[in-house]
């Protein structure tokens, strides 16, 4: 008798989350829709479950300590271990409004809110790092959990470096680049524990984030989350992927 892994996916009520939620869920995955939001997390659960998904809101803000420990609470009460977490949770606050007309980012550094990058590290790395440290009991109650980063091309700093067309978005790539390095120090403690600690580069998504204007769909984004979610034993760990491949830190 087999029993059922778990997921969780933070920031799962809409675009890149949802659709990672799904296609885990279709993978035969109980998957936990982390979102801030009762209403529309739960909304998103009940319609899972309406196309035949085993998933569940749960009430979870990667910025507080005490909503994170609820989370773990709640999760474990009813999973005896957690395979796969997605930090997918992510914000770039003033980015939609510094677009010009021809969609291109126009704030350069010099004039990024300073309180905007506070609020930008305490979801998108602070998150991250406190999810997987109160996760990481479930996570280690399983022979070989898999943890994804959802990183950002903007987070390379090579990429960034060595392309004058590349958005100059301070706040929200640095934030990337943290991740990146944050992915690789939990890989080297967790490896030899079994757990693969990966970061995925979505590519430019037709999301709330950047108001609708990236060219690539979800389904697409989803693509590399969900290899890295379900990598076999002795996959990579500590790497930085698209779905074509390592990316250049």
């Amino acid at each position: 008798m087999t029993t059922q892994k778990n997921a969780l996916v933070t920031g799962a009520n809409k675009g890149i989350g949802l659709e990672t939620a799904r296609r885990l869920a279709a993978m035969g995955f109980k998957v936990w829709l982390g979102a801030r939001d009762a209403e529309r997390g739960e909304a998103v659960a009940q319609a899972l479950r309406g196309e035949g998904f085993d998933v569940e809101w749960l009430e979870l803000d990667v910025t507080s300590n005490d909503s994170v420990a609820a989370a773990v609470k709640t999760v474990a009460a009813r999973a005896p271990a957690l395979e796969v977490l997605v930090n997918n949770a992510g914000i770039a606050p003033g980015y939609v409004e510094a677009l010009g007309p021809d969609g291109r980012y126009e704030r350069p550094p010099s004039r990024e809110s300073v309180d905007d990058m506070k609020a930008t590290y305490d979801v998108n790395v602070f998150g991250p790092v406190r999810v997987t440290q109160a996760f990481l009991p479930l996570l280690l109650a399983t022979p070989a959990a898999r943890v994804v980063m959802v990183s950002s091309y903007m987070g390379s700093i090579a990429r960034a470096s060595g392309d004058s067309q590349s958005p100059n978005l301070m706040s929200y790539g640095s934030s990337k680049t943290a991740l990146n390095a944050i992915t690789v120090a939990f890989a080297r403690e967790l490896s030899p524990r079994g757990i693969a600690v990966n970061a995925a580069a979505p590519g430019y998504t037709a999301t709330d984030l950047n108001g609708g204007r990236g060219h690539r769909t979800v389904q697409q984004a989803a693509e590399i989350i969900v290899r890295l979610a379900t990598l076999e034993a002795g996959g990579p760990t500590g790497g930085y992927f698209d779905e074509n491949g390592p990316l250049p830190w």
